[in-house]
């Protein structure tokens, strides 16, 4: 059974850091590269950030220098770490795999405003 749930959304100000996580399931976990997907207003979800098995990241044009994608192997989590966020980073953050399971969390709101 896969389960993900993400956590750590909030409010931030434009050029604000956070850090948001995803316990995801031993099912997916460890077998699949992990990736973070975001939902913005309006717009269909899409793929920010992906890490390999192997530990090579790859992330989208937008986010690349700014988002770092990163796993704790030993509890099942998925991070992802967004600097300098922008109003146009304000979406619905997930995880899944990569290419993604059909289950999803609920997401995580991240809106970032001033």
């Amino acid at each position: 059974q896969v389960q993900l749930v993400e956590s750590g959304g909030g409010w931030m100000q434009p050029g604000g850091s956070l850090r948001i996580s995803c316990l995801a399931s031993g099912s997916i976990f460890g077998i699949s590269p992990m990736g973070w997907y975001r939902a913005a207003p309006g717009k269909e979800r899409e793929l920010v950030a992906t890490q390999f098995n192997s530990g090579r990241t790859n992330y989208a044009d937008s986010v690349k220098g700014r988002f770092t994608i990163s796993r704790d192997h030993t509890k099942n989590i998925v991070f992802i770490q967004m600097n300098n966020l922008q109003p146009e980073n304000t979406a619905v953050y997930y995880c899944n795999a990569v290419p993604p399971r059909q289950y999803w969390g609920n997401g995580t709101l991240v809106t970032v405003s001033s």
